[in-house]
């Protein structure tokens, strides 16, 4: 018998439940007008009563699906045999029956917009076994949240870089959404959630293991945020996102000691390159931060203006080797204006200087993720989480108590 497709509106205040007609398919074929129904079949039956020698069919019913609530499906005087719900992309929704097998709930939530087939085939008392075939949709969201993740993917980055979630809303509901974020490596690395907030003033979840990442780890986050609400004026979030990334098979830190003036890198626990450098001038808000600082990018040669820092004019100029280290403006970079200064006194706006040769095969040895340790007497204070990436900066059990779900 053809399968029939049944449509009804989900919005009707009339209709809370969905109905699927039961259609025989194991012992019949449609009736037309005045045909003769399928061998071994009374005519009632063929056109559709519901019934059979066997008794009668189950009568299964799916509840309109709402957002951020499993798909739901249920048979009245029978079980069901199987059940198969598809979104509009073709991906199929796994779902489990429960022990009685008269309910079927999906294991994903739905989600806002999206569209689903409902196929079920169940049995009635006597055996008589069914299929019906439906559609049914979610309403669309009104606020729809959406993030940015980073590192970018399939990228290879330094043993200090943190995965790092900033949502474009913000996000009340942390726990329902901390709890859809799944993080899975090559080598089980030990590591937690914490929520900060980031220099832009959003809401911002990082995951950084306990110490540095092992060199060669491989990093997959699956948050499968289809259908959870972030909460109030968050919005709810309408896809899934995947992404992974690679940390380098060599370690690199980079350690800066404003007091000696002096940078070090330590390449697989052996200092390799030493070089002379200036800070930032003591005793204002020209001073250099202290802390692991993140490398964050290579910008290379970029346009430094004071006035974008809160400098006034102090500076205009365009830099060379620039490596990013903080949001609030601490660059890594080329001062050759201040090479009477390097490895003998702090000179600079806050950056951390040296002469030009040294920036650029700095620029050229290091990889975004690579931490910079750097100590002094007299700094701003300590990176903060959200200047970048100072995650490291918390100790490891208070890092863990920023989990929403700790």
């Amino acid at each position: 018998m053809p399968r029939t497709r049944i449509r009804i509106p989900v919005h009707s205040p009339l209709i809370p439940l969905i109905a699927l007609t039961a259609l025989s398919l194991t012992a019949c074929s449609a009736a037309t007008a005045g045909g003769p129904a399928a061998s071994g079949q009374s005519a009632g039956a063929a056109a559709g009563d519901g019934k059979s020698a066997r008794g009668p069919a189950a009568q299964v019913t799916v509840a309109p699906p709402k957002a951020g609530l499993p798909v739901t499906v249920t048979a009245t005087g029978g079980t069901l045999a199987r059940v198969k719900v598809v979104d509009a992309d073709g991906v199929e929704l796994v779902g489990r029956t429960g022990a009685d097998g008269a309910a079927w709930t999906s294991e994903r939530k739905a989600g806002p917009g999206s569209s689903y087939t409902v196929e079920v085939t169940s049995r009635g008392t006597g055996g008589t076994e069914s299929t019906a075939r439906s559609s049914v949709s979610v309403p669309a969201a009104e606020l729809v949240n959406k993030l940015t993740l980073a590192p970018g993917k399939n990228t290879t980055v330094g043993v200090a870089q943190p995965l790092s979630i900033v949502f474009d809303r913000p996000v009340t509901n942390k726990a329902d959404v901390e709890r859809q974020l799944k993080v899975t490596t090559s080598n089980g690395t030990e590591g937690a959630w914490g929520w900060v907030t980031d220099y832009s003033g959003r809401d911002r979840a990082d995951w950084r293991p306990k110490d540095y990442w092992k060199p060669g780890t491989k990093v997959t986050l699956d948050a499968t945020l289809d259908g959870t609400d972030s909460g109030a004026r968050g919005g709810w979030f309408v896809r899934d996102y995947r992404t992974g990334f690679t940390v380098d098979s060599d370690s690199r830190v980079v350690k800066v000691d404003l007091d000696r003036k002096r940078l070090e890198v330590v390449r697989n626990g052996r200092v390799v390159t030493t070089i002379p450098v200036s800070g930032g001038t003591p005793g204002g808000d020209k001073r250099s931060w202290r802390g692991t600082a993140v490398l964050m990018a290579k910008e290379g040669t970029i346009r430094m203006n004071s006035e974008t820092v809160g400098l006034g004019d102090a500076y205009n100029k365009m830099v060379d080797s620039s490596m990013r280290l903080t949001w609030s403006g601490m660059y890594a970079h080329a001062a050759p204006w201040n090479a009477a200064w390097f490895g003998k006194a702090n000179k600079s706006s806050g950056c951390i200087g040296m002469s030009k040769a040294e920036a650029a095969a700095l620029f050229d040895a290091l990889r975004p993720g690579d931490p910079f340790e750097i100590k002094g007497a007299d700094t701003k204070g300590v990176v903060a989480e959200g200047n970048g990436y100072g995650d490291w900066n918390v100790s490891w059990t208070e890092w863990k108590k920023k989990s929403a779900l700790a």
